[in-house]
């Protein structure tokens, strides 16, 4: 499907459990020049009993997750059905649907995605192209990151662009080519403790910032043994589940301490990524953690030479979104949308299956 408009939803849901992002986008492109506008766009919450079962799912056998599958199928189609009457939308090329990530074990050949059945396009009569991570880890890659060809072809007036969402991520050139991966944990854990607190998530870093930060958690947290690998690398729940939790539930401290303790370890982390690339650079922030102004501001002093930033609440809330809508229509056109510069595929390729709607 070769043209120069392209009339997309972009659909993602995220680590952090917030809900499913949905974003109506006109994609154009011109001389290999692409850009975006970002029209109408929604994160649709979970329900409680949703968020439970997908912070369990991590522990289902066969038989429980194909049943999860089949239902989160008909739960994100009901979605994106309602979406569409909601704005009016008419004329879709397809929805572009990442699905939501249950099982990330690239090492064992395993990533699961769920509600990227074929029955998705059935229940939404639209063309849906998804499940973009398979193919990548059959190559023997990571399957992550995806975001990176959306980096390079819609915001390469930046030298990095940061995601702040469930994990850290960032993306950059070096020399000619696409580097990309994960930092660390963000928002899995920040929201974590926040929920113990009886919040959804710590507005604005205002509850870490009454606590104290415990510097020997601190340097623990630091010295784990992921931050010293080197890139192609990419994290899971199951890091934070197995590694990150039970290492700060070591220290009898305050649910605040634990929070201003571990934000300081995502500012010192990325703050070390960056520093170690360059003494000057543009730092592009999009994702929820972009609202966190401690953390932003903790990066600013830990990164005096980097001019940070924040772009259009649009673009910060549903970059990923938009960036899945243009994997789609690469998809479509049958050109590249993953790089294997960045999750150690063997090369570049398409990645994706395309359902056509009854």
């Amino acid at each position: 499907m070769i043209k120069e408009s392209y009339n997309v939803l972009g659909v993602m849901s995220g680590t952090s459990l917030d809900g499913t992002d949905i974003a109506h986008i006109i994609l154009t492109v011109k001389n290999n020049v692409w850009n975006y506008q970002i029209l109408e766009a929604q994160t649709i919450a979970y329900t409680s009993q949703w968020v439970q079962t997908l912070k369990q799912a991590i522990e289902f056998n066969e038989e429980q997750l194909k049943e999860l599958n089949k239902n989160y199928t008909e739960l994100l189609a009901g979605f994106i059905n309602g979406f569409i009457e909601q704005h009016n939308i008419e004329g879709l090329d397809a929805v572009c649907s990442h699905g939501h990530t249950i099982l990330h074990r690239p090492h064992d050949g395993i990533t699961l995605q769920i509600g990227n059945l074929p029955q998705i396009a059935d229940l939404t009569g639209k063309t849906v192209v998804c499940d973009f991570r398979v193919a990548d880890v059959l190559l023997g890659g990571q399957g992550a990151p995806l975001v990176p060809i959306g980096d390079r072809l819609l915001f390469a007036d930046y030298k990095y662009c940061l995601n702040l969402g469930g994990f850290s991520n960032i993306s950059f050139e070096e020399d000619n080519c696409r580097i990309a991966f994960d930092i660390c944990p963000v928002n899995t854990v920040l929201n974590y403790y926040a929920n113990v607190l009886g919040h959804e998530y710590d507005n604005g870093g205002s509850i870490a910032a009454s606590g104290v930060i415990n510097p020997v958690l601190l340097s623990q947290l630091n010295a784990l043994e992921f931050y010293a690998q080197p890139y192609p690398k990419s994290l899971g729940f199951e890091f934070v589940k197995q590694t990150v939790l039970p290492l700060i539930e070591n220290y009898n401290i305050s649910p605040q301490d634990k929070l201003a303790t571990f934000t300081e370890h995502v500012a010192v982390q990325i703050a070390n990524v960056v520093n170690s690339k360059s003494v000057s650079a543009s730092l592009f922030i999009t994702g929820g953690g972009a609202y966190n102004a401690l953390l932003i501001n903790r990066l600013a002093q830990l990164l005096p030479n980097t001019n940070i930033v924040v772009p259009d609440d649009k673009t910060i809330q549903y970059k990923e979104a938009l960036i899945f809508a243009l994997l789609g229509v690469l998809k479509l056109r049958g050109e590249i949308n993953v790089l294997g510069s960045v999750t150690g595929a063997p090369h570049d390729h398409t990645g994706g299956v395309i359902y056509k709607g009854l």
